[in-house]
């Protein structure tokens, strides 16, 4: 395996199947511009005469959109920036922040990562979407799902205010999962 001697930026997305960790190999002087996802080639291009543009794929189960913007800065100092359905990272993940809860829990010794994509009320679980029933109960809502021979349901409930909105807990085997912050 040859090594990754251009390489020249790395990002970690987290997504609701999981963190991504996406790679940029560019070399300057050949013109190579190699994109690597978890790992694995996604796009290679040799002899690329012009140095600057825009390398475009896609991330993860969901196959969300990515692009990666080769920039001059001066000379020949490059900028590289990710964005993630055309947003930058940081916007991106900052709207996230707003449309999705996880948590990060241990059951029997593995570690989970449940994703609450509140818009579409999917639940995700180490990369794959759970099969859920949803249920109205008095003060809200509860949606069941199992994790490893563990019930687990995320109630949702009215905060009373209209900027907090609606407040969702992961309940796993009758305790509360603290929010994760990624």
């Amino acid at each position: 395996l040859e090594k990754m001697t251009d390489l020249v930026a790395v990002w970690e997305v987290a997504l609701s199947d999981g963190v991504h960790k996406i790679e940029f190999e560019h070399g300057t002087t050949s013109g190579k511009r190699v994109v690597y996802v978890d790992g694995k080639e996604e796009i290679r291009r040799e002899w690329m005469f012009k140095l600057v543009g825009k390398e475009t794929f896609t991330v993860g189960a969901t196959k969300t959109k990515a692009a990666i913007n080769i920039d001059a800065v001066s000379g020949f100092a490059y900028e590289y920036t990710l964005e993630i359905n055309g947003k930058s990272l940081k916007k991106y993940m900052e709207n996230r922040l707003k449309t999705t809860n996880t948590w990060i829990l241990n059951l029997d010794g593995t570690d989970y990562r449940v994703v609450l994509e509140k818009d579409t009320m999917d639940v995700w679980c180490n990369g794959q979407k759970m099969e859920t029933a949803g249920e109205f109960v008095e003060d809200g809502t509860e949606t069941h799902f199992t994790v490893a021979d563990h019930s687990c349901c995320i109630k949702a409930v009215s905060s009373g205010k209209r900027k907090e909105g609606i407040i969702h807990t992961l309940i796993v085997n009758n305790r509360e999962i603290p929010e994760a912050v990624e």
